[in-house]
């Protein structure tokens, strides 16, 4: 009898850290006890192992087994441990070599005929792996999502048996394809079914440019969420790097998302009015992902955003500044991506059709303050661009020449302008830029910097609000192909702040 050293990986929000299952067979009453802060599920596993080892042929050690999973003070969750804990048993009881757990991690849960079912958060632990320079070895079930990793060398098996067959040199296992699923334009909502709205068009333009949030207000038909819709469609495609931490996100999300079926596609979350700070920032005793996370590289649409709990939306604020959440519980801390682009939609009153010219509205003037107080000051100013939207005129949805240009026209011109932001020597989305950014990299020439001033002092702008706007400006000069801010990109940044003005 001796001791087995298999390495695995845990999952702590989209991070894979090393574990290192330690197995030691010993003398005394038969048993196997597990140590290293395991959560239930890991506890489980002794039963688990113990079936599925007997099952596939071999016998399980009738001696005292001890599975230390170290480090000790990063808890364990899952049964991710499953393969690496019984490819240790039979190492350390001398019914396979040890040496040929070298290099290689092992991540996995086991049923009870020693078959092998797939876990979450495979992607992660590949990406580590690779990093470690090590081999994968994990369930068939989680060989796309693998696959996605192209710089990781991994290796897939259905059954226990597999594993310690060809870990043996008998029968090697099966390389997932590293083949990524192509993205279909067609699925994607396309721009040109918007009739008119040129302006809500134009901003969902500089959005796409700049990364900038935006929050459409007007009356229910406008159009409000068709455009929301449509700006995943006109945003530049994804980076390996953009495109993997979605996926990562996607892979520890729930058992049933597909991250390749979403491979390299701009997320889209529209989540309703009645969900939960948890819900929306993500949260549990094992912290999960939310909706802020799950957009990451996309678009979190709120649509009826003054009908979210008040104290939800507040939580918005730290994100949409720092582009990360940390969700820290009693046991644990979980930090997680969430670069998302906010885009929010509102009715005007409580009815909806305040300034509509049916004159249907007959809402109060205190009414429609208490409706809009409803969103905070600070938060508001957090949105860089406030748009009001109206109705289309029915002549105009009537007229079949009158169609914008498609996502595909429009995304062009935002690559062009990303190119020629990167030849200025900007690497980030406009809307990301800090103070020191602004300052080098979004110069106002002197007349823009004048009309940027009286704006601040007849608006009473923060600022921050201030800061909204010069990034705003900064897209749309990137847009025109010019180097410093001129007061035509000033006046229009100003003017796509409308909530501004109305206070």
């Amino acid at each position: 009898m001796a001791l087995a050293t298999v390495y695995s990986r845990a999952r702590t929000g989209i991070h894979a850290p090393l574990v290192r299952v330690e197995v030691d067979i010993a003398g005394g009453l038969p048993g196997i006890s597990l140590v290293g802060l395991p959560e239930t599920e890991v506890k489980e596993s002794r039963d688990r192992v113990r079936a599925a080892i007997v099952n596939s042929g071999f016998q399980f050690p009738p001696r005292r087994t001890t599975v230390n999973l170290a480090p000790a003070d990063l808890p364990k969750e899952g049964g991710r441990f499953d393969l690496a804990i019984a490819l240790g048993v039979l190492a350390a009881s001398g019914q396979m070599p040890t040496d040929v757990l070298a290099g290689r991690e092992f991540i996995g849960e086991l049923s009870l005929s020693g078959a092998l079912r797939p876990v979450r958060g495979a992607l992660p632990a590949a990406i580590a792996a690779a990093e470690s320079e090590r081999e994968l070895i994990l369930p068939g079930d989680n060989a796309a999502e693998a696959g996605l990793a192209r710089a990781a060398t991994t290796r897939v098996a259905d059954h226990l048996a597999d594993v310690v067959a060809a870990l043996a040199g008998d029968t090697p296992l099966a390389v997932p394809s590293s083949t990524r699923p192509a993205t279909d334009a067609a699925d994607i909502p396309n721009l040109a079914d918007v009739q008119g709205q040129h302006q809500a068009r134009r901003a969902l333009e500089i959005a796409a440019v700049g990364g900038h949030s935006l929050l459409m207000s007007g009356p229910p038909g406008s159009g409000k969420t068709m455009l929301a819709s449509r700006l995943p469609g006109i945003l530049p495609p994804m980076t390996e790097t953009e495109a993997l931490e979605a996926a990562a996100i996607t892979s520890i999300a729930s058992p049933e998302a597909d991250p390749a079926a979403q491979w390299a596609r701009r997320p889209f979350r529209a989540p309703h009015h009645t969900a939960s700070a948890v819900a929306l920032v993500g949260g549990g005793s094992n912290p999960r992902p939310g909706e802020i996370s799950l957009a990451h590289q996309g678009v979190l649409f709120l649509d009826e955003l003054p009908e979210f709990d008040r104290r939800v939306l507040e939580v918005l604020r730290e994100p949409l500044e720092s582009g990360r959440i940390t969700i820290s519980r009693a046991a644990r801390q979980a930090d997680f991506p969430a670069r998302f682009q906010l885009v929010a939609a509102m009715n005007p009153c409580p009815c909806g059709y305040l300034g509509d010219p049916s004159g249907r509205c007959h809402c109060s003037a205190d009414r429609v303050a208490r409706y809009r107080q409803r969103l905070s000051g600070p938060l508001l100013d957090r949105i860089d661009m406030q748009l009001a939207v109206a109705r289309v005129e029915t002549d105009l949805l009537d007229r079949p020449d009158a169609g914008p240009d498609p996502s595909a026209a429009v995304r062009e011109r935002v690559l062009a302008a990303r190119d020629f932001a990167r030849g200025q020597g900007r690497d980030q989305p406009n809307a990301h830029l800090d103070e020191a950014g602004l300052r080098d990299l979004a110069r106002l020439t002197r007349p823009g910097r004048q009309l940027l001033g009286q704006a601040m002092n007849q608006l009473g702008l923060s600022a921050r609000a201030r800061g909204r706007i010069v990034k705003l400006a900064r897209s749309i000069a990137d847009l025109a192909g010019q180097p410093d801010i001129e007061p035509s990109a000033v006046a229009e940044a100003v003017g796509l702040r409308q909530l501004d003005r109305q206070t």
